[in-house]
């Protein structure tokens, strides 16, 4: 074996080591010795190629946003040719298959966007910003389709969706812990409850009667 391709192999254990105790531990209860140890990686080959563990974290994170924007993109096709609100269903669910398919990435995701290290928000935040403008690209055009609440604009909604897709899984697991359920088909049909209650709310709006005035007063209450 050639020498680049031995560097090129342990490069690609040490990686796959920290994707392993970054996807079970978080940022915070990995370290580079424990990595070593727990690996059987010296560490001397472990800092002839990686610096740090931020170093190692951000290639992690990188990864796992790369690879969830390349399976987003293989759906965007196929999703946008459903009626905009399936679409938006189907969107925000796909993320939740994804890490059904990939539980050792969900960890590394929720950390880099949830609980990011302070020193690192500013790197992360440049690595997640391609799939952010996808996800901001594709649920802009839904919502240009959406027949919206009188008052909302599509812009506002954009945002509120967008939001909405960062939080909704950490939102969901705890509405699925509620119920007790834990197998796969019916964590994902409490997913889509959830979902239909953050679309369409869950308080009936009064109808507006006595004229203007009186509907200007229930918009103050609410």
């Amino acid at each position: 074996m050639k020498q680049q391709e031995r560097q090129e192999r342990s490069r690609r254990e040490i990686f796959q080591a920290a994707m392993e105790e970054f996807g079970a531990h978080g940022y915070d209860k990995v370290s580079m010795e424990n990595l070593c140890t727990r690996h059987g990686i010296s560490k001397g080959m472990m800092y002839h190629y990686y610096s740090n563990k931020d170093e190692l974290f951000l290639l992690c994170v990188q990864d796992v946003f790369q690879n969830l924007k390349e399976q987003i993109e293989q759906e965007i096709a196929q999703l946008e040719q459903q009626s905009p609100l399936a679409a938006i269903r189907e969107f925000f669910l796909l993320r939740e298959r994804y890490f059904q398919q990939n539980p050792e990435r969900e960890r590394i995701f929720e950390t880099a966007l949830l609980h990011p290290p302070r020193h690192l928000m500013g790197q992360i935040g440049a690595l997640h910003a391609p799939i952010r403008d996808l996800n901001k690209r594709f649920i802009a055009h839904a919502v240009s389709r959406m027949p919206l609440r009188p008052g909302l604009t599509p812009e506002e909604v954009t945002r509120y969706l967008e939001c909405m897709n960062t939080y909704f899984w950490p939102v969901a697991v705890q509405y699925r812990a509620a119920s007790g359920v834990s197998d796969v088909h019916s964590m994902f049909r409490m997913a889509g409850e959830l979902l239909d209650l953050a679309l369409f709310g869950v308080v009936q709006q009064p109808e507006a009667r006595g004229g203007p005035e009186r509907a200007g007063t229930e918009k103050k209450i609410l």
